[in-house]
């Protein structure tokens, strides 16, 4: 069997500037939102845009990288694995997470100045 199951590819726009945080074990980590458009038209032959956010982590080396090379806007190529995750918020309640654990990423372009 492959090793290479669970992948996804993705390519987005960033919605926040990254900030490195640490665990309380030391390991470096940036959580970070990459939103994603399909078109289509609608009954009426309008285009519309949907856009789809995808919660991406990065762990490590690549934390560190994406802090120093992306920033709020950049379009990125990511390629990572689909993680689902639960935990207790401060209200006690129960949520679940999908997120996308980051392996590789290619910056492709830098935000628009305006």
């Amino acid at each position: 069997m492959s090793e290479r199951n669970n992948r996804v590819f993705l390519i987005g726009h960033l919605g926040a500037d990254p900030e490195i945080k640490e665990t309380t074990t030391g390991k470096k980590l940036v959580h970070l939102k990459l939103a994603t458009n399909d078109h289509y038209l609608n009954g009426q032959g309008e285009r519309v845009t949907e856009t789809q956010w995808h919660n991406l982590v990065f762990w490590a080396g690549l934390a560190e990288r994406a802090g120093a090379e992306l920033e709020k806007g950049a379009e990125v190529s990511v390629e990572g694995k689909i993680s689902y995750r639960k935990y207790i918020d401060k209200d006690t309640i129960q949520r679940a997470v999908t997120e996308i654990t980051v392996l590789e990423f290619t910056l492709i372009r830098q935000a628009r100045k305006t």
